[in-house]
């Protein structure tokens, strides 16, 4: 299996427990890796034949912008899900990033792996 990636997509939205959070736009980090078979898409040069990363980007900053969680992780399964269902892709890797959230840590977050490898 291959991998296709997107890394460090930036995307502002409403994300917290606090109250203070409830009312500001924060900035989540997202680094995803998902499974894909990359040899027809090679083998035509057609983006029909692959994962179009550009769709899920897309697809993740109008969800994301949208959402108004109050956990990580509850967002990182909730893209997951996008990406399993809506883009068929059978494994990915996600780290969601909410810097700043922790005094004197640069990154906090969670990493989730969802599907299988073949």
């Amino acid at each position: 299996m291959d991998i296709i990636y997107l890394k460090d997509l930036r995307i502002d939205t409403i994300i917290g427990i606090y109250d203070w959070e409830r009312r500001t736009r924060q900035t989540v980090i997202l680094d995803i890796e998902m499974g894909a078979d990359i040899k027809k898409a090679a083998q035509s040069d057609d983006i029909k034949d692959t994962l179009n990363y550009k769709a899920v980007a897309k697809r993740l900053i109008a969800f994301v912008e949208g959402s108004k969680f109050q956990l990580v992780e509850t967002l990182a399964e909730h893209i997951a899900n996008i990406l399993l269902r809506e883009f068929k892709v059978p494994w990915l890797r996600l780290r969601v990033n909410k810097q700043g959230a922790v005094r004197g840590v640069r990154d906090v977050g969670v990493v989730i792996e969802r599907g299988k490898w073949e």
